[in-house]
């Protein structure tokens, strides 16, 4: 079993490191954040086990990350954050949910428990239509090889457009899924950045991609 460990106690990381070893099992180490998602964003394991509070990013902001990313990897969270709200936080995002101190034998308990989970299929992490490719790992927007640069919630709603390419999307959708809003806001947000979104991905090539329904929503089409 491959397996990753991102925790930023040295030797709570070198006991479960050498544990695991000893088991048979190989480990790659992350002692923050930031190279602990570097790692569950390029490598394939069988099972991260991460800690809740790390430098650089979180815990729960490695996993949200990387679940929104496609990556199916069953997460157990290692850590002193023992609360009933920590721990439910937790399950909302990973799979299980240790509480240091710890027994290793339960900690491998729990590991081989998700890694007998059948797999999820993967999500794709790249999105397709026609010439515009947007890498959802890298945060990246390209048209025939040109890159976009995208304001983050120009990103967001690119993303829902291409996820429903060739479908309908109203603005109440939009409003719901890229603003989170439930009510009807007495602005023109939707129309203001759909008209930024679209002089960014179709403006100077040949074909519109982003098209306006009147009175209906709006439409990615990819040409036939």
């Amino acid at each position: 079993m491959k397996v990753l460990l991102v925790e930023d106690d040295v030797k709570t990381a070198a006991y479960v490191k050498r544990g695991l070893e000893e088991h048979g099992h190989v480990v790659d180490s992350a002692a923050n954040g930031r190279d602990g998602l570097f790692l569950a964003a390029g490598e394939v394991y069988d099972v991260m086990i991460v800690d809740r509070m790390l430098p650089g990013l979180d815990g729960l902001g490695i996993v949200k990350t990387v679940r929104a990313a496609g990556v199916t990897t069953p997460v157990l969270f290692l850590t002193t954050m023992g609360g009933i709200e920590d721990r439910v936080e937790g399950l909302q995002v990973g799979d299980d949910y240790l509480v240091k101190p710890f027994a290793f034998s339960e900690l491998m308990a729990r590991i081989n428990a998700l890694a007998r989970r059948p797999p999820i299929a993967q999500a794709p992490t790249v999105l397709r239509v026609a010439d515009l490719e947007m890498d959802l790992l890298g945060r990246k927007v390209r048209r025939a090889g040109q890159e976009i640069d995208l304001q983050p919630r120009e990103f967001r709603l690119l993303e829902y457009l291409m996820r429903n390419a060739g479908r309908l999307v109203t603005r109440t959708m939009l409003l719901e899924h890229v603003w989170e809003f439930n009510f009807e806001p007495k602005t023109n947000i939707v129309e203001t950045h759909i008209s930024r979104l679209r002089s960014k991905i179709d403006r100077g090539f040949d074909v519109e991609l982003l098209e306006t329904v009147r009175g209906s929503g709006y439409l990615l089409r990819a040409p036939a």
